[in-house]
């Protein structure tokens, strides 16, 4: 492994090796029951649940992406995130959504269906639906995921993105796909802790070096280009590179990813942590938690872009050679798709002597005698590639010994990612397909031994994705604004609308996600704000249309849904069941969960602003993002924590 020490070599390896225990210690534990494999058994308390959820948005890849338009744009690169990086639909989970489905009793998020829907054909193929959308969406991620992971092995092992996948693959099956859920939920402590070892570790280095440094401002601008590096409010327009240019309208883009995120977020909640979770007040605590903690990733990100303004302008204090050598390379290395293109640089950086001598005599020409690591930055468009400012951070600016420690830290971020992906995946595929269509009288050995075999095809399947993309970012977009956009609605409409039945969600989920993945192949250059729009529209007119099809669900059905679920929405027709008290008792906690939507709002926002303020030294901003925070914390106390069921 390139530039680590023995110390390094040590860390990583008894990193890996604490994995697989867990794995092994809870394999006859996972072993004793369905519900023990994919729920823990519902023991699990609120706050290990709360750390397995933050491990679970703290990954790799995420974080390498939300790093390069910090890179690109300063604090300002938050907005761009609220598509999906910022993590805003954890506001909805802890005021309502985690407990609405937690209240079903069920296991997955399919079988949901047939409570909501009843048992008629419509609703088996809404279950059957809502198990092919998770799993196309958990593939995706999982590719995405391993995209991302080989991206940034690459640049410490002398192998290719692809080999460096395959290894990240192979050590999460060996503890994932045996020990269930019990492993997920325990190896993110354990990796929670590595993580807030290395978010501590990496600010104090980070405020060490900016000692030195008298104008940050101007430091970036030089790097960048950007002259509002420092600000943190969105533009109207903002300069971008070559391949970002559909970001330039920052404002326009703020608002759209802001409207479609709390959209998607009055859907979400069918999550393994809220089935398994003990209460409603375990529900909302968990997120509660899983917030707090997740803010840590902002000040590490952060650090690490800091750093990497210091790196560029030291590697490249000139970076018009970044277009020469990239065209060198494209002349003597042969043209490749983009998508390719990091594995090219990999073969040139490993193995430069299976190419013609012009090419790398040109290159240490341009870029020096150390030219091999410096081409890691090296984009397809000729400019530095900020998706991989970070493990370049990683690579040339921590001393030995700390590189070790945040790089177990950033395995952590990853691997409790694939093991969530997974589980929840392989649930889909045995509880809902197996079980449920298949084998519905197989026994509890039959099923683990199944979900054995569904865990190591997801894998290898999101494996065998991850290559078919130009970058991550561009795999994110898609996912966060095309897949989710077409299955969005659906997901929405069963939960605040009466009339909605199952071939509304049934056949509004398969158009949607149809016109996603016909997007995907035949226009994959289709700005991300189209695809919003697009998806929206065919999920939300498959969905209205189908919906009357068919006749509602069975009366009864509604009523024990409305009842347990006690959802808000558009349910006038089943209002008229509940007594005088039930019906207060409903109306109240509706009223504390809506109010207290602004607050949370806010509370996410400022405080993932802040410490990446603070990191820059924006003091005057910082003061006004702790003082939202503070008065943040004071509605979410009245408005919410008071109201928490005992």
């Amino acid at each position: 492994m390139r530039f680590l020490r023995p110390g390094d070599y040590a860390v990583i390896l008894a990193y890996f090796a604490i994995l697989i225990g867990i794995g092994a210690a809870f394999r006859k534990k996972a072993a004793a029951s369905v519900e023990d494999y994919f729920l823990a058994g519902r023991k699990m308390p609120w706050w290990a649940l709360g750390l397995s959820q933050m491990t679970f948005w703290f990954d790799m890849t995420g974080t390498m992406i939300i790093a390069s338009f910090l890179f690109l744009l300063g604090p300002r690169g938050i907005y761009v995130e609220l598509r999906g990086g910022a993590g805003l639909v954890l506001i909805f989970l802890m005021l309502w959504a985690g407990k609405w489905h937690r209240r079903s009793g069920v296991i997955t998020g399919a079988e949901w269906m047939l409570f909501r829907f009843g048992r008629d054909g419509w609703a088996h193929f809404a279950r059957l639906m809502s198990v092919v959308s998770a799993v196309v969406v958990n593939l995706a991620l999982l590719a995405y995921s391993f995209k991302g992971a080989g991206l940034f092995l690459s640049m410490f092992l002398p192998f290719s993105p692809l080999v460096c996948s395959l290894i990240m693959m192979l050590v999460t099956a060996l503890y994932t796909i045996e020990s269930g859920f019990y492993g997920v939920i325990f190896s993110d402590i354990f990796q929670s802790v590595c993580i807030w070892i290395g978010v501590v570790a990496i600010v104090v280095v980070t405020v060490g070096r900016l000692a030195g440094v008298a104008d940050l401002g101007a430091l970036a601008t030089s790097v960048t280009g950007n002259p509002d590096w420092l600000s943190p409010l969105p533009q109207v327009k903002t300069q971008m590179p070559a391949g970002y240019e559909q970001y330039s309208f920052l404002l326009m883009m703020t608002l759209l990813y802001l409207g479609k995120t709390l959209i998607q977020g009055l859907g979400v909640g069918a999550d393994p942590r809220f089935f398994g979770a003990r209460s409603d007040r375990d529900c909302g605590r968990l997120s509660f938690l899983a917030g707090w903690s997740f803010m840590l990733r902002w000040p590490l990100m952060m650090s690490f872009v800091v750093l990497g303004l210091l790196l560029v302008k030291d590697l490249f204090p000139d970076q018009t050679v970044l277009a020469q050598a990239a065209d060198l390379i494209k002349t003597h290395a042969g043209a490749v798709p983009q998508n390719e293109w990091p594995e090219l640089l990999a073969r040139v950086a490993n193995h430069p002597q299976t190419f013609p001598q012009e090419l790398t005599a040109g290159l240490t020409q341009l870029l020096g005698p150390d030219w091999g690591p410096k081409l890691n930055l090296l984009s397809f468009h000729g400019t530095v590639d900020p998706e991989r400012i970070l493990p370049a951070v990683l690579l040339m600016s921590i001393p030995a010994g700390l590189r070790g420690l945040l790089l177990v830290a950033f395995l952590a971020a990853a691997m409790s990612t694939f093991n969530a992906i997974v589980n929840g995946t392989t649930a889909f595929l045995t509880r809902d397909l197996y079980q449920g269509y298949i084998r519905p009288k197989a026994g509890t050995k039959e099923l683990i031994y199944a979900s054995y075999g569904f865990g190591a095809l997801v894998m290898l399947v999101g494996f065998a994705a991850a290559y078919s993309t130009r970058n991550i970012n561009d795999i994110w977009g898609w996912l966060t604004m095309g897949l989710v956009g077409g299955t969005m609605i659906p997901t929405v409409l069963r939960l605040y609308w009466w009339r909605y039945n199952g071939s509304g969600f049934a056949l509004g989920t398969l158009i949607g996600m149809a016109a996603a993945l016909l997007q995907r192949v035949l226009i994959p250059e289709m700005p991300e704000w189209q695809q919003l729009l697009y998806m929206v529209g065919a999920g939300l007119a498959g969905s209205v249309a189908a919906t009357y099809v068919r006749p509602p669900a069975d009366r009864a059905v509604l009523e024990h849904f409305y009842r347990t679920t006690k959802p808000f929405g558009l349910w006038g027709p089943l209002k008229r069941i509940l007594g005088a008290e039930e019906a207060a008792a409903m109306a109240r906690e509706h009223k504390y969960d809506l109010i207290s939507v602004p607050f949370a709002l806010f509370w996410q926002i400022s405080m993932l602003m802040l410490p990446m303020l603070l990191i820059v030294r924006q003091y005057g901003a910082s003061a006004v993002a702790a003082g939202i925070l503070g008065l943040s914390l004071v509605g979410l106390y009245f408005f919410w924590y008071r109201k928490l069921p005992d």
